[in-house]
């Protein structure tokens, strides 16, 4: 149990972070980086894809931030998860390294398709989800570049607002550099942690207080984390019990598609470790490339996991147009093999 709330705070922790970032440019900007990927539908599916590719699940994480914000497309975030394998890429480029880079390039091809095609679906049906409308900009806001005059100052008459986020950063970046938090050993993740959270608390320490206040407080730490972090731990203390219930049964494994089918009902859940099944039993030659295929299109780590606090509709929708793609991509997988 101790993991899993630590996985938690790992997970939650980052997500703040991005959106404090998010917030921080997006008010920096006039909102016009957000307005122009917006109005780009395909430029937004290939930078989801670009971001689920990216090894673990930071990618992933940063996607549903973004889409929680308005800025990226219901089938962006398909689009991201359709592309990502979690952390089983690691297990990937360790035990099949060409075939880890060669199912990257096919699972971002396959991700920009469907993203643009749930896209255009969506619009002509007019279906919408929730998304949180709260990134505005304010006529008074005007954030300035560092200036250490304005820091000092602040610091100086320093706000409990101000204090306990730029407290709670440092203790997290703390947490992640001794190894108490996200992985155990120096890798680019927990230098990725580090710098997020870093980048975080140089915003907290200089932005005027109306920001600090309106977007980084009520909106960011009051609104969101909570939430993250209660699904989350409810998400990761459930994932496992069910991923040890529907252990690979012998009838399974003398049926290609039956084990396609199953690939794809364990990519439902929202974990990182049970598609290492389908990983490592592909290694072994165990099963055929259109199995592992349609598994990694399914699944996507904990990367769906934030996105249960924002909206358990869009949650469920994305991970059914997943299962739909993973299984359709590896019966024609399977079917093309010799």
């Amino acid at each position: 149990m101790t993991q899993i709330v630590l996985d938690a705070l790992m997970i939650t922790g980052f997500v703040a972070a991005m959106m404090l970032l998010i917030e921080y440019f997006n008010v920096l900007t006039s909102g016009q980086w957000g307005r122009w990927l917006a109005r780009n539908g395909i430029l937004q599916n290939v930078v989801a894809a670009l971001l689920g590719v990216i090894p673990g699940c930071l990618g992933a994480f940063t996607a549903v931030a973004l889409y929680s914000h308005g800025i990226l497309s219901f089938g962006s975030v398909v689009a991201a998860m359709i592309a990502t394998s979690g952390d089983e890429t690691f297990v990937m480029l360790a035990l099949i390294p060409r075939t880890a880079v060669a199912l990257a390039a096919i699972l971002a091809v396959i991700a920009v398709a469907a993203g643009f095609a749930v896209d255009f679906a969506a619009r002509r049906m007019k279906l919408s989800y929730p998304r949180c409308e709260a990134l505005v900009i304010h006529d008074e806001e005007r954030i300035p570049w560092f200036s250490p005059g304005v820091v000092v100052a602040q610091w100086r008459d320093c706000s409990a607002v101000r204090g306990i986020l730029a407290t709670t950063l440092a203790l997290f970046a703390a947490a992640v550099a001794a190894g108490q938090i996200g992985p155990p050993r120096w890798d680019w993740i927990r230098i990725s942690l580090i710098a997020v959270a870093a980048a975080a608390l140089f915003v907290v320490s200089t932005v005027p207080e109306h920001f600090l206040e309106e977007h980084l407080w009520r909106h960011v730490a009051r609104k969101h984390v909570p939430r993250v972090f209660l699904w989350t731990l409810a998400a990761l203390a459930l994932s496992g019990p069910i991923a040890q219930m529907l252990q690979l049964s012998g009838a399974a494994q003398q049926s290609h598609w039956l084990l396609l089918l199953f690939a794809c009902v364990i990519g439902l859940i929202p974990e990182s470790g049970p598609h290492l099944i389908f990983v490592t039993l592909y290694a072994t030659h165990a099963l055929p490339f259109g199995v592992l295929l349609a598994s990694s299109i399914v699944q996507d780590g904990h990367g769906m996991l934030p996105m249960l606090a924002h909206s358990r509709k869009a949650f469920f929708a994305v991970k059914a147009v997943n299962f739909v793609v993973g299984l359709a991509a590896g019966a024609i997988a399977l079917g093309l093999a010799p």
